[in-house]
């Protein structure tokens, strides 16, 4: 592996003619697939500095803020892992170590790379879980493929969540321009406050598609992006059950870039979609954040492993996955990026290097 420094982290790259893909070694995150022929990588860098998780300190880092967050948001970018837990673990696993979103997005990978490949794997110890991904490029493509494998060490068998948490940020990300496309069917709002009482969504609302209850009345159209100088919150989508591949895509019409990911609908039922536009005061936001993730996974709801196996299901889809005793579970999908004059309805892959864009 050719190994380098990306915004302060150590990182590695695979590359074709059309796209570049870096990843962090600490963490483990997409950091960037950028688009060549415009330089436009549609992945959130954070406005504050990055740091490699295995330096963190919470009295030595006040900058990334007090809040049970912060051990994460002190590296996160891009693409990130949630593995095991989707959210906050619980106060006693907190206390014992279990970071937000699990240990899969601090954790130190070992990396490999070739001419069209990067392989990396870590061990999750207090999970007891391993967690490998393989990340392929095509000859010629904006289509880079991924594999992964989750493998509990343990001889009991574990509720899990795992999630891909895909965050978009400027300049792909514009406020009232991108837009995006998700075939979703049953959709509710996070229950809790996400915003504490100041943003527009309507609490628990439940509701179809993508036009999402206003607390005050109305609808907000989540296929376009905020174009409220500020604004947050975060909707729970069911993908629709008749498909067999699903699908997220996103759309600049300022700069003409397309960029989306495709997966088994039975390996990620979910998608949520999270907005942060100036909103959040406290360090590191600072007010200075402007964010869009969509996040597929097989947990629908920001919550603890307690809460998660308690919820159970939602609108009769389950809430977790079970990983039996030394086991492992597989899940494959794709990401892409090119440039389209409109936004498509939908996407499918059919094989190879080959995504029709419909």
């Amino acid at each position: 592996m050719s190994e380098f420094l990306y915004r302060n982290r150590r990182a590695a790259s695979v590359e074709n003619e059309s796209i570049l893909v870096i990843v962090t070694a600490e963490g483990g995150h997409i950091a960037a697939i950028t688009h060549k022929s415009n330089g436009v990588n549609p992945l959130w860098t954070p406005p504050w500095p990055s740091i490699e998780p295995s330096t963190y300190d919470r009295t030595r880092n006040p900058e990334y803020g007090s809040s049970d967050e912060a051990y994460l948001l002190s590296g996160i970018m891009g693409h990130s892992i949630c593995l095991d837990t989707y959210g906050k673990p619980s106060p006693e696993e907190f206390l014992a170590g279990m970071p937000v979103h699990g240990e899969g997005p601090v954790a130190p990978y070992s990396v490999k790379s070739d001419r069209n490949t990067i392989s990396m794997s870590a061990i999750l110890p207090k999970a007891q879980l391993e967690f490998s991904r393989e990340i392929s490029v095509y000859e010629n493509s904006g289509l880079i493929r991924f594999h992964e494998c989750v493998e509990n060490l343990s001889y009991t068998d574990r509720p899990i969540a795992w999630t891909q948490h895909v965050t978009m940020g400027p300049p792909f990300l514009e406020l009232g321009q991108t837009r995006f496309r998700i075939p979703v069917t049953r959709s509710k709002v996070i229950d809790e406050d996400f915003t504490g009482g100041r943003g527009a969504q309507k609490s628990g609302a439940e509701f179809e598609g993508l036009l999402c209850p206003r607390k005050d009345g109305g609808v907000i159209d989540l296929s376009v992006y905020s174009s409220e100088p500020v604004s947050s919150g975060l909707t729970i989508h069911l993908i629709d059950p008749v498909l067999d591949q699903a699908f997220f895509v996103a759309w600049s019409p300022t700069t003409k870039v397309l960029f989306g990911y495709i997966w088994r609908r039975t390996d990620f039922p979910w998608l949520c979609r999270w907005e942060e536009n100036h909103f959040r005061a406290d360090p590191p936001w600072n007010n200075q954040t402007v964010t869009c993730a969509m996040e597929f996974g097989v947990s629908p709801m920001l919550e603890s492993r307690r809460q998660m196996t308690a919820r159970g299901s939602l609108f009769g889809t389950p809430a977790f996955r079970w990983v039996p005793g030394k086991s492992r579970l597989n899940a494959e999908y794709l990401a892409f990026i090119t440039v389209a004059d409109s936004i498509p309805e939908s996407v499918e892959w059919r094989g190879g290097d080959t995504v029709q864009l419909g």
